[in-house]
C-alpha cells in the first residue's frame, strides 16, 4: 500500500534533511512513487517555504537544521581570520549546470554563505564558454560582491586568453572545480576543487586489494578528463598493475557501442577483470549492454564508477568515487567570504590558496567485493 501523501512529505523531508540535497529522480526512486507524484510533493513542501527547489533537485533551506548544522561540524571549518559575520554581502555564483555535482557544491555554498549572513545569487553559462562573461557582468551589476566560478574552459583549463573575463572583473574571485595551468595568469586566482587523481588513485588500489592484476579505464572528455586518467595512470604504475590500452572515450562516436565493444573485447580477448568508468550515469548504461553480450557485472568484470550522483539506483549497484561536493562549495564561499572581510577591513591579503579535498570510495556490489573476499 502507498503510504498517506502527509507520511510521503515526511519522508521527502526527512531524507532531505538529512542529505542535505538530492535528485528528484532519485528521491521518487528511493520512495517508489513515479516521477510526476514526487514533483508534486516538492512543489508543495517548496510552496510551504520547507525546501527548494533547484534544477532537477531538492535542497534542505539553510540556517536551521540539525542535520545541517552537523554537516557544519564534519566538513571544512573557515580558515583562520574568516570573517565570523556578512551580513547583507551578495556573493555570485556562475556554474555550467545545476545539473550533476553542482547541485551538492551550490547547496555547500549557499548555506556557507548563508550562514554568515549573507546572499548568493545564481549563474548558470550551460557549458558556453562566452557565457561566464555575461552572467559575470549580470551578476555584478545586480550588486555581487565576489564570485565563485566554474568557468566551461574546454578540458577545464582557459583557452584563447578565457581568463581575461575573469580577471578583468576586479572583484575578489575563487575558481570552483577547475584549475589554470602553472604560468597563466589565473593560475593567482583562489581555488577549491577535488583531487580527481586520488580519486582514481584509490579506485585502482581498491581493484589491487580485490586481486585484479589487468585493468582498463573508459573515461569521458571533459573537464576532469586530465586528472581522473593522470591518477589512474599513476597508480597503475605504482602498484604494479597491467594497464589495457587504447578504450575511448565514452560516447567517443556519438553512442556507447564503440565502449561496450573495447570492454567486451578486453575481458575476453586481452584478460581485463576490472574497469574504471567515468561517470556513473555511463556506467548505467554500459553495464546491460555488457550483459547482453555475456559480460556480468562484477563476475566477469568488476566496475567502479566516477561521480557518485546516481551509482547506488543502478540495478547493479554501483561501487563510485564520490567526490565531496557540499565540501567543496562551502569551502569556496568560506575562502571568498574572508577575501572580501580582508578587502573590506583594509587588511594585507594572505597568501593565496589552491585547496584540493579529498573524494571517497563508496563500497557496492558492481566491484564484486564480497565475492573475491570469500
Amino acid at each position: 500500500m502507498r503510504p498517506h501523501v502527509d507520511q510521503r512529505h515526511e519522508r521527502v523531508l526527512e531524507l532531505v534533511r538529512e542529505r542535505g540535497s538530492l535528485r528528484v529522480a532519485e528521491l521518487a526512486a528511493e520512495l517508489g512513487v513515479s516521477a510526476v507524484t514526487l514533483r508534486r510533493d516538492v512543489e508543495a513542501l517548496a510552496g510551504q517555504g520547507r525546501v527548494h527547489r533547484l534544477h532537477g533537485a531538492v535542497v534542505w533551506p539553510g540556517g536551521g537544521s540539525t542535520a545541517g548544522m552537523r554537516a557544519t561540524r564534519q566538513e571544512p571549518a573557515a580558515s583562520a581570520g574568516s570573517t565570523a559575520s556578512a551580513e547583507g554581502v551578495v556573493i555570485g555564483m556562475i556554474v555550467p549546470t545545476t545539473a550533476s555535482i553542482f547541485a551538492g557544491i551550490v547547496h555547500g555554498a549557499r548555506e556557507a554563505v548563508g550562514a554568515q549572513g549573507g546572499r548568493l545569487v545564481l549563474g548558470v553559462s550551460g557549458y558556453v564558454g562566452t557565457e561566464d562573461a555575461v552572467q559575470a557582468g549580470h551578476l555584478l551589476a545586480g550588486g555581487a560582491q565576489g564570485l565563485l566560478v566554474a568557468p566551461s574552459w574546454p578540458g577545464g583549463v582557459p583557452v584563447g586568453g578565457q581568463e581575461q573575463r575573469l580577471l578583468d572583473r576586479g572583484v575578489p574571485t575563487v575558481l570552483v572545480e577547475r584549475a589554470a595551468p602553472p604560468g597563466n595568469p589565473a593560475a593567482a586566482l583562489d581555488r577549491v576543487r577535488t583531487d580527481r587523481a586520488h580519486g582514481a588513485a584509490v579506485a585502482v588500489g581498491h581493484f589491487a586489494a580485490l586481486g585484479h592484476h589487468r585493468i582498463t579505464a573508459v573515461l569521458q572528455d571533459g573537464p576532469h578528463a586530465a586528472q581522473i586518467s593522470a591518477g589512474y595512470e599513476s597508480a597503475v604504475r605504482s602498484l604494479g598493475l597491467d594497464d589495457a590500452r587504447g578504450a575511448p572515450s565514452v560516447r567517443e562516436h556519438g553512442d556507447y557501442e564503440s565502449s561496450v565493444d573495447y570492454l567486451v573485447d578486453a575481458v575476453r580477448e586481452r584478460g581485463v577483470t576490472a574497469a574504471l568508468v567515468h561517470s556513473d550515469e555511463d556506467a548505467i548504461v554500459l553495464v546491460p549492454r555488457l550483459q547482453a553480450r555475456g559480460i556480468r557485472v562484477p563476475d566477469d568484470l568488476a566496475l567502479i564508477a566516477y561521480d557518485d550522483e546516481v551509482a547506488p539506483l543502478a540495478d547493479v549497484p554501483l561501487t563510485a568515487v564520490a567526490p565531496p561536493k557540499r565540501a567543496v562549495g562551502e569551502s569556496a564561499a568560506k575562502l571568498l567570504l574572508r577575501r572580501l572581510a580582508e578587502r573590506g577591513d583594509g587588511r594585507r591579503p594572505a597568501p593565496r590558496q589552491h585547496v584540493e579535498l579529498l573524494p571517497e570510495l563508496r563500497i557496492r556490489s558492481s566491484c564484486g567485493a564480497r565475492t573475491l573476499a570469500r
